[in-house]
């Protein structure tokens, strides 16, 4: 296994396909404007799949399609074909926020996707329409419908807990993640990317969300612990949920993953300030082996330890400015895929 100078293997890959979203959720777009990709700087679905072939030649086994919206790549589910039929590759999942799953969950089964995470952060309309800035949770809800019944390997929920505006509903979207057969992940709310109103007040954090869930059910016990960023927890009545502290518990001493935008930029860390250019070497006529060597020096002389680094910052205000998100969108969390 390829190793990093902290000894953490690479396994896992991000992949996001498109920095557009048809939503607007404020603790990831919150403002009015935003610098895009330009269309001619994205990589080609035959450019996507070398680059993810040349991590499947050093180890990685697990891919996941992001965005943006992934679903608002035209023909994802070529894309999906392309990829899960690389050697190597054992698993493929795609992290949407579900209000275009209705149209396109069967498609993407059928072409290879095997694990779908629905992005959920409330189950009121309107304040759905809060977060979001868009009337449309029936449609993200009518997507977790299509997944479980296009009959995806898993399916699960992810809900980004924000004190103060939706802290009240963990224990009903755990409920309603155990009625349709999800999955459901708490998130702490983080302060990367275009989190540019985040604050340390607004953190309702893994203790929080332990404690309100064993008020309700009583005991509850961790399971196994792996490489995945959640942590997850076993109920009495063998309800399984899943909590992701980034914030206030982070795990990158056990991250595996790496993540590459749109536009071919590898980034090892989601904290990261400066990725590196994979579309240049790859455009020049960079073949599979070529790539992987260059991957292979990258994360060989990675120390990346973001999450911690800003839990041990004094005074932690959000990574970027709107300013500096306007001048470098790489630094988005809708650009290097979350």
């Amino acid at each position: 296994m390829l190793e990093d100078v902290l000894g953490r293997s690479l396994s896992s890959l991000r992949i996001s396909v498109t920095d557009r979203c048809n939503l607007r959720c404020g603790y990831c777009m919150p403002e009015r404007d935003y610098v895009w990709l330009s269309r001619d700087k994205l990589l080609s679905f035959a450019e996507l799949e070398t680059v993810a072939r040349a991590f499947a030649a050093l180890g990685v086994t697990r891919l996941r399609l992001t965005g943006g919206e992934p679903l608002l790549r035209t023909d994802l589910q070529v894309l999906v074909g392309m990829l899960s039929a690389l050697p190597g590759v054992e698993d493929l999942a795609v992290t949407t926020n579900g209000v275009l799953l209705p149209r396109d969950a069967a498609a993407l089964r059928a072409a290879g996707m095997r694990r779908v995470t629905v992005s959920l952060d409330t189950l009121r309309a309107d304040r759905f329409e809060g977060l979001t800035g868009r009337p449309q949770l029936d449609q993200a809800l009518e997507g977790i419908d299509a997944a479980a019944a296009a009959g995806f390997d898993s399916v699960k929920i992810n809900s980004v807990v924000i004190r103060g505006t939706n802290d009240d509903e963990v224990l009903s979207l755990l409920e309603y993640g155990r009625s349709k057969g999800a999955e459901v992940r708490f998130i702490e709310y983080m302060d990367v990317g275009g989190a540019t109103r985040w604050s340390q007040g607004e953190v309702f954090s893994r203790a929080d969300i332990l404690e309100v869930i064993g008020r309700e059910f009583g005991e509850v016990k961790p399971m196994a612990v792996g490489s995945a960023p959640a942590e997850r927890f076993e109920l009495s009545d063998g309800t399984v949920f899943g909590i992701i502290s980034s914030t206030t518990a982070p795990f990158c001493r056990s991250c595996d993953r790496a993540r590459v935008t749109a536009d071919g930029m590898l980034y090892l860390c989601l904290y990261a300030q400066h990725g590196l250019d994979l579309r240049a070497p790859l455009r020049a006529g960079a073949s599979v082996d070529d790539l992987a060597a260059l991957i292979r020096s990258t994360w060989e002389r990675r120390v990346d330890r973001g999450a911690e680094q800003r839990l041990a910052a004094a005074d932690r205000q959000p990574l970027a400015t709107p300013v500096e998100l306007r001048a470098d969108p790489h630094l988005e969390m809708h650009t290097r895929g979350g």
